[in-house]
């Protein structure tokens, strides 16, 4: 399998734009991309594509859902099965839909007594994937928090609060010390801004998040997008902000 970036989005149901973006901040990577810039995706890149689809479908920030991929104990094969479920439960509450409205049309009034999922059903499923990914991969209660705030949010509250991402990455990327006063003042707004969009960030979580930027490849590769050395440095920067004086 060779797709284009605009096959692999038609395939998948997503925009351009979208595979553009995952590529950015270095959620997927196209598989082969060309002296010429044109991006292709293969079977692997493709069945990756459908993880990341599948904890969207569960609200997941992008963030996370880059945890989960990196994770060691990641089953792929789970999370399609998991992903497969929901599209079933989905394309018969569309079915149904769609039979009732030809009903109506028709002038005829007809009932399968069959059980069919509810949208209680469907959000109870989606409940529970979510749950389990919160408690393998991450802090459960900081995940739900994140999950609920991302419910509310606009495509343009999105847009806007992965732009202020992005500023506060930039800054990094060109500030020196990470003990100094200007990298110290980047992690307040940095912690701050995870608390206000996501979750609440203590500095426990913080501390964490500070050893991954360090140590995950996937995302010292999408830090170092800012500047050589953004990832070490947010990490260094975080470690001396959530110490402790004795």
């Amino acid at each position: 399998m060779r797709l284009s970036v605009s096959e692999a989005a038609r395939r998948a149901g997503v925009s351009v734009r979208t595979l553009r973006w995952y590529d950015e901040i270095g959620l997927l990577k196209p598989s082969e991309v060309t002296p010429a810039g044109y991006r292709y995706y293969d079977g692997t890149a493709m069945a990756t594509l459908q993880q990341i689809l599948f904890y969207r479908e569960l609200d997941l920030p992008l963030e996370q859902i880059g945890r989960i991929l990196s994770a060691p104990d990641n089953d792929r094969t789970e999370a399609l099965q998991k992903h497969r479920t929901l599209l079933l439960m989905k394309r018969q509450r569309l079915d149904d839909m769609l039979r009732l409205v030809d009903e109506t049309i028709g002038g005829i009034t007809m009932y399968d007594e069959r059980p069919k999922p509810t949208q209680a059903d469907w959000e109870a499923v989606k409940d529970h994937y979510a749950q389990e990914a919160a408690e393998r991969w991450g802090n459960a209660e900081a995940f739900l928090e994140s999950r609920e705030k991302h419910k509310h949010y606009t495509p343009d509250q999105e847009a806007a609060i992965q732009a202020e991402m992005e500023e506060i990455f930039r800054a990094f990327g060109a500030c020196g010390d990470p003990e100094g006063a200007e990298a110290q003042a980047l992690v307040r707004r940095w912690q701050a801004h995870i608390t206000q969009h996501h979750y609440h960030c203590t500095d426990g979580i913080l501390a964490c998040l500070g050893e991954m930027y360090a140590n995950d490849p996937r995302f010292q590769e999408n830090l170092d997008r800012y500047g050589p050395g953004t990832a070490q440095r947010m990490s260094a920067a975080i470690a001396k902000f959530v110490q402790k004086d004795p």
